[in-house]
Formats: structure tokens, C-alpha cells, sequence
């Protein structure tokens, strides 16, 4: 665990949601590392009370934001989780990719009422991306399910 997250991570931080409505969309591309990031959101979000976890899966990082929308239209959760893996190749495709998936769910956050929370690691290995899901360097998906807690938890004292 870096030192940057260990506040963020402090089980003590880390909100319990009843009843809570979660949308999770993930990458088929890259399966071997997004279904354990997948594993481990779902992990985090059930601990914390989220009953109700919506899943779509798209093929690839570059439909991440589509899937998003349509799961906010079809479900109305109070966060939708994005995660995927794009890993650096021999071409600009890399770049392209992960600006497009940056830029949409950006977008998303400012026009819909519920977070999109980023849970897409952009890494130069397989061996980067293996240790950010679940390795050296912690659990991504399980940290974008404690940012999505975090922020139903803040919208609903605000709603209050």
C-alpha cells in the first residue's frame, strides 16, 4: 500500500451503504486481469452494504462510457463503477484508447446525477497491470468501489 492511500483506505473511511444500487461495466478485453478487478469491487461493495449490483459487460475500453449510460438509463443506480485494462502495445492505439475512455467518463460525471467512478488501469505491462489488481500495488477495483461508498454516502447526507 502506497502512503498517498492509506487514509483513503483506512476500513474506519469506508462508508456502509444499506441498501445501496451499484452499476458495475466492465471490459471483456483483458479478462484475465479485469475479472479479478470485477471480483474484487463486487468484494468491497457487498462488505459495505450494497444489495443490488447491475453488470454489463462491453468488449472493450472504448465502449466503457456507452456501457455506463446505458446502465444509468436502465437501472438509475446511485454510482456506476467503470473498469477495464488497456496495456501499452506497439502502436499510438494506446493513447487514443485511453483518452477516448478518459474523455467519456469524464463526460458522463459533469451531464448524469450519479458518479462514474474511473476504475481503468491504464498500464505499460502485464506484470504493471497484475500488480494493481490485487498485487504490490494494491486492489483497483476494490478502491473504485470505495470511491463509489464514498460518494453515495456523501450524496445521501446531502439529500438529507
Amino acid at each position: 500500500m502506497s502512503i498517498h492511500n492509506e487514509r483513503f483506505l483506512d476500513p474506519a473511511s469506508i462508508p456502509i451503504v444499506e441498501e445501496g444500487v451499484v452499476g458495475i461495466v466492465h471490459t471483456e478485453w483483458n479478462a484475465f486481469i479485469v475479472d479479478e478487478l470485477v471480483r474484487g469491487c463486487e468484494r468491497m461493495l457487498v462488505q459495505h452494504g450494497v444489495i443490488d449490483i447491475e453488470k454489463m459487460q462491453v468488449p472493450g475500453a472504448f465502449e466503457l462510457p456507452y456501457g455506463c449510460r446505458q446502465v444509468f438509463e436502465r437501472f438509475q443506480p446511485e454510482a456506476i463503477i467503470a473498469l477495464g485494462c488497456v496495456i501499452r502495445g506497439e502502436t499510438p492505439h494506446f493513447e487514443y484508447v485511453c483518452q477516448a475512455v478518459t474523455q467519456g467518463i469524464g463526460a458522463l460525471n459533469v451531464v448524469l446525477p450519479a458518479p462514474i467512478i474511473f476504475g481503468v488501469l491504464t498500464v505499460n505491462s502485464v506484470d504493471q497491470a497484475k500488480a494493481r489488481a490485487g498485487g504490490s500495488h494494491g486492489h483497483k477495483g476494490e478502491e473504485a468501489a470505495i470511491a463509489a461508498l464514498k460518494l453515495i454516502h456523501q450524496k445521501r447526507q446531502w439529500q438529507r
